[in-house]
């Protein structure tokens, strides 16, 4: 049962988050920041936050994940009111790498077709 549980909890924390930095985070660095997935830990202590950016730029990737770092204990603090949960999880960010690797396999299949 704790197996849906959490898949649940995840889902809402995507939702909830998605809106916080959209209405509530004013950081020029977390602006083109898209919130791709969420996963909890069984026990809802921790969520990993997987997020993607348009720009190829590294220096743009460090920006943004130092921006969501500095927003961190806002972000917590607002998910701590929205959801009905004993403990508000910790919270820990990490750059969606599968967006670069899709569009790396779009183009190698492109190039595939180009070929023929």
């Amino acid at each position: 049962m704790a197996n849906y549980r959490d898949r649940r909890v995840a889902h809402e924390i995507l939702r909830e988050v998605n809106d916080i930095l959209r209405k509530r985070v004013r950081d020029p660095r977390v602006q083109e920041v898209t919130i791709t997935d969420v996963r909890v830990t069984g026990d809802l202590q921790q969520a990993t936050i997987f997020y993607s950016i348009l720009s190829d730029l590294a220096s743009d990737k460090q920006k943004a994940q130092i921006g969501l770092e500095k927003a961190s204990g806002l972000i917590r603090r607002e998910l701590g009111q929205r959801l009905t949960l004993y403990k508000t999880p910790e919270i820990v960010f990490e750059l969606d790498s599968s967006v670069q690797y899709g569009n790396k396999i779009d183009e190698m299949i492109r190039n595939l077709n180009k070929d023929l």
